[in-house]
């Protein structure tokens, strides 16, 4: 019967859904808690679940339901049936969801976790020691993963693009290129006009910030962002990153005494992924209905709250002197102006995750184009440590004196993350879109933070994102809600907005 067929294929999907979660928790356990020597046995469990999960997935069953579901007789996905036009998002995408599962060989599918598993730990461990050269044969192995996966799936000829579509469906190197080349435009000159000014934030002014006392600040303002603590927690991993269904997020963060920022904008960015992952139908969750429209709209959450909420006046007109009550001694000489500049200052630097808003993009820009090269054929994983450091030198004016803060900084390769790092370009730039398109719906958005209110935001968010699944891709998401096809414009005249008053007078 169709009808025992939408619900068997639904049972189906959560199975499928439920065996990644655990694989995801375990995954997290690995970063956050895992004892240093138990690395071998993670790799298997880690394979395990991988193997059973893809089974899970290509089940044959899946595929008759779908056929059965798929059948123009079947009057489920008719117009005229009740719930018809949700019912039809969820055989969709499970459709294109079952046709790649399935033609990934299982033991491939566990040579890859185990690989994932075995290549963060030697990442962690090169990154400690600064040799690329022990990390070089993991990277390597996976490079060539994902280009047999993608060989696999048909997209022989353009691996590249295929790593880009599994985090970004509808997006391709050729409409990224674009893309960033209108923002490369319109971004350099900001960056020399600030460079050129002779504004400078206050040195010194984040010293000795107790690590405690940061965890508390830091879990009061993502409380109050929204994040519901009853349904998620945040640990310290070496680098941030949040996991897991909206039922039970983890995020992690990590700590410096004298550089709290790092902790609090790494918790907020990570808050911005959990707030996404908790406003996905809860009921819908193990289906396409309760799952991210891909990375570049989750990053697009996460750096809209990240940037141009929490960096912003309103928001610490409303925090800062909570602030100051957490820690009195350090910033009983510092100013409000100058403590708002320190938040806000504009100054290039070789890690990612510390970079101001004006040169991330740059930094992306960077990884896009070595990434390209690596698929291309046109760059060898051994000489990546040169060509990081040279196109440091031209985009940013720096170069790494060391591999740890040059290739060796960001955990996404261990993984064989390939064609994620745009999506956080994509998000920079759908924020700032939906930014402009909130604020024009809400002007007293400003109003509401400086009373510590986000809940008007949040709910818009809920309602246009959020709730949407993955119902939309990326590009038509994005024009549904702003009305406008996805253009770097306003990143563009954000940053100018926000930077150009602090530096530009």
């Amino acid at each position: 019967m169709p009808a025992d067929s939408y619900e068997r294929l639904v049972t189906k999907l959560k199975r499928v859904h439920h065996l990644g979660t655990v694989a995801g928790l375990l995954g997290w356990d690995e970063q956050v808690n895992l004892p240093p020597d138990s690395a071998d046995l993670r790799a298997e469990q880690l394979a395990l679940l991988a193997e059973l999960q893809h089974a899970a997935a290509a089940d044959s069953e899946i595929g008759t339901l779908l056929d059965e579901l798929e059948d123009p007789v079947c009057h489920l996905l008719s117009d005229k049936c009740a719930g018809a036009a949700d019912r039809r998002v969820v055989v969709r995408e499970a459709r294109k969801d079952y046709d790649r599962v399935v033609k990934l060989p299982a033991a491939f599918v566990a040579e890859k976790a185990r690989l994932s598993s075995a290549a963060y730990h030697a990442w962690a461990d090169a990154k400690e020691r600064s040799d690329f050269s022990a990390f070089a044969p993991f990277l390597e192995k996976h490079l060539a993963l994902a280009k047999q996966e993608a060989a696999y799936l048909g997209w022989g000829d353009r691996a590249f693009d295929y790593a880009i579509d599994k985090h970004d469906p509808g997006m391709t190197a050729a409409k990224l290129t674009e893309l960033f080349a209108e923002l490369k435009a319109g971004l350099v000159p900001l960056v020399r006009e600030i460079a050129a000014s002779p504004v400078r934030a206050k040195e010194g002014v984040f010293k000795g910030f107790p690590v405690e006392a940061q965890r508390e600040f830091l879990r009061e303002v993502t409380a109050t962002l929204g994040f519901n603590y009853r349904r998620g927690r945040i640990d310290v991993s070496l680098h941030p990153f949040c996991e897991g269904p909206g039922a039970d997020i983890r995020m992690t963060t990590r700590f410096d005494a004298d550089n709290p920022l790092d902790s609090l904008f790494s918790s907020i960015h990570e808050t911005g992924h959990g707030l996404y992952e908790q406003g996905l139908p809860l009921e819908a969750q193990g289906t396409p209905l309760g799952q991210n429209a891909g990375m570049g709209v989750h990053e697009s959450q996460s750096r809209l709250w990240e940037n141009q909420v929490s960096r912003s006046r309103a928001f610490w007109r409303f925090f800062e002197p909570r602030f100051r009550e957490k820690f009195p001694a350090q910033l009983v000489s510092v100013s409000s102006e100058e403590l708002y500049l320190a938040v806000n200052e504009v100054a290039p630097t070789l890690i990612r995750v510390d970079s101001d808003e004006v040169h991330y993009n740059l930094h992306i820009l960077l990884r896009f184009e070595l990434e390209r090269r690596l698929f291309a054929g046109e760059l060898a994983v051994k000489d990546l440590p040169a060509a990081w450091n040279a196109l440091s030198e031209e985009l940013l004016g720096l170069t790494p004196t060391e591999d740890k803060v040059g290739v060796l900084q960001d955990v996404h390769w261990s993984g064989g993350a390939f064609g994620y790092f745009p999506s956080y370009c994509l998000g920079n730039m759908m924020a700032a879109q939906l930014w402009f398109t909130v604020r024009a719906k809400y002007p007293e958005l400003d109003t509401d933070f400086e009373k510590g209110d986000f809940s008007r935001l949040l709910g818009w968010l809920r309602t246009e994102i959020h709730e949407q699944g993955r119902r939309y891709e990326t590009l038509e998401l994005v024009r549904r809600v702003t009305g406008e096809e996805l253009t770097p414009k306003y990143l563009l005249r954000y940053l100018r907005e926000r930077y150009g008053p602090l530096y530009l007078g």
